[in-house]
């Protein structure tokens, strides 16, 4: 079981939460996971298609250990491009919710000057706990 965090007096965060508390037997840590599709070939250079891709990778993961996205407890973003994130946020939020549904855990974003694969423009690590 999960529990959204919000201390008194602090506004509700949009598409993410400021802490998350969880109860269950198994935690589960998602390595970070790029845009590329199982074969690790990336069909697009478009940050939106790669973010999809990332979490559908996640999801994978995450079914394989018998969780699913609503399991998950905290993500952090890596990203190579803070204009291609901040300009397409309702594309973004759109993805998102696609893959992952209305569930949002405990969030950070970080720019980064370049991820290890030279094609990659986001990386996302995942943890779950159910």
């Amino acid at each position: 079981m999960h529990t959204t965090l919000l201390p008194d007096g602090w506004p509700r965060p949009k598409g993410y939460a400021n802490g998350v508390s969880a109860t269950g037997t198994e935690s589960i840590y998602v390595g970070g996971q790029i845009g590329w599709n199982s074969q690790c070939i990336f069909e697009t250079t478009d940050f939106i298609a790669q973010v999809r891709q990332a979490l559908l990778n996640i999801t994978d993961i995450l079914r394989a250990a018998g969780a699913a996205p609503e399991h998950i407890t905290r993500m952090t973003w890596y990203i190579t491009d803070k204009e291609a994130y901040t300009s397409r946020l309702s594309e973004l939020g759109a993805v998102y919710r696609e893959v992952l549904g209305k569930h949002f855990p405990a969030m950070s974003v970080v720019v980064v000057a370049a991820l290890i694969e030279d094609e990659a423009l986001v990386e996302i690590e995942a943890t779950a706990v159910k």
